[in-house]
């Protein structure tokens, strides 16, 4: 079967921009250009270019016309990340990440309360209905939003805590040193990995198109006294720019 003329156009202007054609910030060939060029109506052109914009990989601004969009920087998830780390200024596993410091680090937030679920209550290993307190963020790289989470901590650990005003955000040292503040000793950190398409909100949120890849994940912060502390579920960052690093150590 002859594939259709827009994923034809779209699969070769994908070539052409991958290949070097046209660069970060460039000005690819205008609507009449494209058609008079591939020899096909500007139908088959236009379903072509939305695919590259939910792809990412173009974007267009009135007065400016379409332009390859910057390509984001790649950023390496360590596996020894929520160490904690001697250091003179302010940071979190969010920042080392990110490879920025804290004056280029901005965080959007809202708390609520609001009683564990089936599924919160397998993570936190507790009873359905206790009551949690809810951190939804944006974390923003010089105002450009590149992580989304929800973070609950059990609202009996931190009610009438500076853990639970949102006015403390961001805290230097993230979740493990607000916890420490409360007398709670982290010993362990999970984390289990899924890749998907994003979702709509998730995809205005993080600014991409719903072509790129988002991973989520979901993490869980787990006291010296076995008790789960914290939950962060999930994890959102974008697909196409995120590598998440290992070290395994062998005994043999």
């Amino acid at each position: 079967m002859a594939q259709p003329e827009y994923l034809r156009i779209a699969d070769d202007l994908r070539r052409r921009i991958t290949e070097g054609e046209w660069g970060p910030g460039d000005q690819i060939p205008t609507l009449p250009e494209l058609h008079t060029e591939y020899g096909v109506s500007e139908a088959p052109v236009r379903a072509a270019l939305r695919i590259l914009a939910n792809e990412g990989l173009i974007e267009s601004k009135a007065r400016a016309g379409t332009r390859v969009r910057p390509r984001p920087p790649v950023h390496r998830l360590a596996a020894d990340r929520y160490r904690t780390k001697p250091n003179s200024t302010p940071s979190t596993p969010y920042t080392r990440d990110q490879g920025i410091g804290w004056s280029e680090y901005r965080l959007d937030k809202k708390f609520e309360r609001v009683e564990a679920d089936e599924e919160l209550a397998a993570l936190f290993e507790c009873e359905v209905g206790e009551e949690l307190l809810a951190r939804h963020f944006v974390f923003y790289d010089n105002d450009e939003p590149t992580q989304m989470s929800t973070s609950y901590v059990r609202w009996a650990d931190v009610a009438g805590t500076p853990v639970a005003d949102p006015i403390n955000e961001p805290w230097p040292g993230g979740t493990r040193a607000q916890l420490a503040t409360l007398g709670i000793r982290v010993t362990t950190i999970t984390e289990s990995f899924t890749a998907a398409m994003p979702t709509e909100h998730e995809a205005a949120t993080l600014r991409i198109g719903a072509g790129v890849p988002v991973l989520r994940y979901t993490r869980r912060h787990i006291a010296d006294t076995g008790r789960v502390v914290e939950v962060a579920h999930p994890i959102v960052r974008r697909g196409d720019s995120t590598i998440v690093d290992f070290r395994i150590e062998l005994d043999d």
